[in-house]
């Protein structure tokens, strides 16, 4: 049957929406930085990078992974909380 209150409100815990927008909004942020990251590690391998711009994207990234800990840990999120579970597709990101 139907478990809504009379009045047609959801009782929800805000800290609770918080965390669950969190995790939302840092696996799709956490999805493109692996994406970049693959991106700029083909164009390393294929050696079409300077010295300085190889050094600029590593240093880049390594500053993104850290903010991206910083904010997990603000949340109270693991990093396995932002691997989606697709069901029959598998895990969103990959296990490393």
């Amino acid at each position: 049957m139907n478990d809504l209150p009379r009045d047609g409100r959801i009782d929800l815990d805000r800290d609770s929406v918080e965390r669950g927008f969190a995790s939302l909004v840092l696996t799709v942020v956490e999805l493109l930085r692996q994406l970049v990251e693959r991106q700029a590690l083909r164009r390393v391998d294929v050696g079409d990078l300077s010295a300085e711009q190889v050094e600029r994207i590593g240093l880049t990234l390594m500053a993104l992974e850290e903010r991206m800990a910083e904010l997990r840990e603000h949340f109270g999120l693991r990093p396995e909380d932002l691997n989606i579970d697709l069901g029959p597709l598998g895990p969103l990101l990959p296990r490393d």
